[in-house]
């Protein structure tokens, strides 16, 4: 299946949250009233995903088992090349989101520690390594703890969804085994339109 140019560029914002738009300007009238956040989807989820959202509250979600490739390298941009290059190797269909396991080891801050691309279903490609870098696994059914937002991916917005699902973990009596962070659009979004999502992956 032929992986189109366009699908490389329609990911890319996903792992770069410095590429952005700039704000819009208006000379002399009042800022307009914000719309009602809303899932704009450029490339297909996999099959059996939830769309993400709702957005600005935590939500409890299932997520069906599925098959992704993942990476160790620690720069965003650097795991981006290296899974892009294995699905256009493999002919593997680009999907949305592309997920980033977060690792919280110092001062609980949140920070990169695995990159993923997600394949259409357990069905297609197979598990394994391709060379040193990438590794192809499946990933069993979750259930997860998840605050959708749309707006910029930086250290305030996703510090703000992670102190929501702290809470959230806290009030349910509930532990979370890992973080992971689920970017959705593309620089031909206006980052004010993209959507992120961060979730508490639950203990079983």
């Amino acid at each position: 299946m032929k992986i189109l140019i366009s699908s490389f560029s329609a990911l890319l914002a996903m792992v770069s949250p410095a590429l952005c738009d700039p704000a819009s300007k208006e000379g002399g009238g009042k800022p307009a009233a914000a719309a009602e956040p809303g899932y704009k989807e450029e490339s297909p989820l996999p099959e059996g995903w939830p769309q993400p959202g709702p957005f600005d509250q935590v939500v409890k979600k299932q997520y069906p088992a599925y098959r992704a490739a993942f990476t160790q390298e620690g720069s965003p941009n650097g795991s981006f090349m290296k899974l892009f290059r294995h699905i256009q190797r493999n002919q593997i269909p680009m999907t949305a989101p592309v997920e980033m396991k977060m690792d919280e080891s110092e001062n609980k801050s949140l920070q990169m520690e695995q990159m993923a691309f997600l394949y259409q279903s357990p069905e297609v490609g197979k598990t394994g390594a391709d060379g040193e870098e990438v590794e192809v696994r499946d990933v069993p059914a979750m259930e997860a703890l998840s605050y959708a937002w749309q707006g910029s991916r930086n250290d305030k917005s996703t510090a703000k969804a992670r102190e929501a699902i702290d809470a959230e973990l806290a009030k349910q009596n509930l532990k979370a085994e890992s973080y992971r962070l689920l970017g959705y659009n593309s620089p031909f979004v206006p980052r004010a339109k993209q959507t992120h999502e961060l979730q508490a992956i639950l203990k079983k």
